[in-house]
């Protein structure tokens, strides 16, 4: 059976035109139409039957300066992988010795508890604006009008979901997990912290220090809606505290709060004088990570087809970002090539002659070396980071090698690519097994990027629908090729 591919080029552009929108000062009220999956378990006859619905052509109206219920977690048990900022990293253990695969199993032996207790819902926090990503980035796309069409050829669908909007779900995911060995990180205990300026308008690049005991712990920095996200416990155990010292910088100035893990709070808001001196200009960073072995020749084919039409979309936008692109494409060891980087450019041309040279080959086992190419990625490039919204795009169907011993491991580098702001979208290409499925979801959570998969019909792979195979159970499906007018 031919190999159901994603279209790409399109999700991409979508989350794209959304990122550099939600920059704006003045956010206006977004109302779209998308399709939602809901899964639940009911009781049927004394049985356990999963019951899946599907709400099409759902009215969805989005506000911009209403922030997102948000949960709180008080962890139990006790603590888990230390794994820290690239700058405050506590060590934290090497990578479990998996050996090499062609499928991971669910196996009950390597189940991980990383959740132990239920999550309390907290209110909204008045004033502050996030952004929802997906309905402004699908509006935006819809009512662009640029003349050069992205390639019409596939008629597929795909799905998306953002673990942290849905908290207790995916704490409950992280809980239930028993597939093949994973690295553990322990992002129960999760502080929001949300900058914006006097107007409450969100803050990019504010640049956030935490401290614990006169030391710095952590290195965070805020996306382009404002937040970012602290977890205490995936530090090592001796860099956690019961308090620690927050300062955040703005233009020069330094405002600090008290974040007091012992209350209840887990949403922290700082209104930053200097925010109001910011530049209204934003740069734009897109790094494409793509995993070049054999069977991605149908996704790397779709790039290259429609990397000028992103482009052209992109500089449409009436923000008028500064864009650049950059790619990694990587295979594994043994093969031609490890990694291979470009680094950013703001000629398209230049770009897509670079893209135009990859060809999909090698690979062999399932696992490849995307350890190894995720801290390429995040080191090697010259990412502008201040003021800069900075997006990678992984495209790959297999998870990393975890028996490699690296240091410079996923669940290290996802943590240094938050510390620098830099947010990372996974997109899971047919194939993707639930080792792979838990590790893209841990790279969006933690870069508060969101979780990308393939959907199709009832006939299953190669049709379009709203199914899939992840582990999701509400979530919104798009069709890929018709959001572009």
């Amino acid at each position: 059976m031919r190999k159901q591919i994603i279209f790409i080029s399109s999700f991409l552009l979508f989350t794209v035109l959304f990122l550099a929108a939600c920059s704006s000062a003045e956010p206006e009220e977004v109302i779209v139409e998308v399709t939602r999956v809901v899964t639940e378990t009911v009781e049927v006859e004394g049985e356990s039957v999963i019951v899946t619905q599907v709400v099409a052509d759902e009215t969805i109206v989005e506000e911009p300066s209403a922030v997102e219920e948000e949960a709180m977690e008080e962890a139990a048990g006790d603590d888990m992988s230390a794994i820290g900022s690239e700058d405050a990293t506590g060590g934290g253990p090497p990578p479990p010795d998996t050996g090499p695969k062609v499928a991971a199993p669910r196996s009950p032996e390597t189940s991980i508890e990383t959740v132990t207790d239920s999550e309390v819902r907290s209110a909204e926090a008045a004033g502050e604006t996030a952004v929802a990503e997906l309905p402004v980035l699908e509006e935006s796309a819809a009512t662009s009008d640029v003349g050069l069409p992205l390639d019409q050829n596939s008629r597929l669908t795909a799905g998306e979901i953002d673990d942290n909007a849905q908290w207790d779900d995916y704490l409950l995911y992280l809980r239930n997990y028993s597939g093949a060995s994973v690295i553990e990180v322990n992002v129960s205990e999760r502080h929001q912290i949300w900058i914006t300026d006097s107007q409450g308008n969100p803050v990019l690049g504010a640049h956030i220090g935490v401290e614990a005991n006169g030391e710095e712990v952590a290195v965070l920095q805020t996306y382009s809606n404002g937040r970012a996200l602290f977890f205490p416990r995936t530090l090592d155990s001796d860099k956690q505290a019961e308090t620690y010292l927050v300062n955040v910088s703005v233009n020069g100035l330094t405002e600090s709060f008290t974040l007091d893990t012992s209350s209840a709070q887990r949403e922290w808001t700082v209104s930053h004088p200097g925010a109001d001196q910011l530049s209204a200009s934003v740069n734009l960073d897109i790094l494409f990570l793509i995993d070049a072995t054999g069977s991605m020749a149908d996704e790397i084919n779709q790039l290259k087809e429609n990397i000028r039409a992103i482009a052209a979309q992109i500089n449409d936008l009436p923000a008028q970002p500064n864009v650049r692109f950059g790619m990694v494409t990587y295979r594994d060891r043994e093969d031609l090539y490890l990694t291979n980087v470009t680094d950013f450019t703001p000629d398209i041309e230049s770009f897509a002659a670079f893209l135009a040279d990859v060809q999909a080959d090698g690979g062999g086992d399932y696992p490849e070396d995307l350890n190894e190419a995720l801290s390429q990625a995040v080191h090697q490039p010259e990412w502008r980071i201040e003021n800069s919204v900075s997006l990678i795009f992984l495209v790959a169907d297999a998870p990393p090698h975890l028996d490699y011993g690296q240091e410079n491991h996923y669940a290290r580098e996802m943590f240094t690519a938050a510390g620098r702001g830099i947010k990372i979208f996974p997109i899971a290409s047919s194939g993707l097994d639930s080792q792979g499925e838990y590790i893209f979801r841990q790279l969006a959570q933690v870069t508060n990027g969101r979780f990308i998969f393939l959907t199709y019909g009832s006939e299953g792979a190669g049709t379009t629908g709203t199914e899939t195979d992840f582990e999701v159970s509400d979530y919104t499906v798009s069709s890929l090729d018709t959001l572009v007018v």
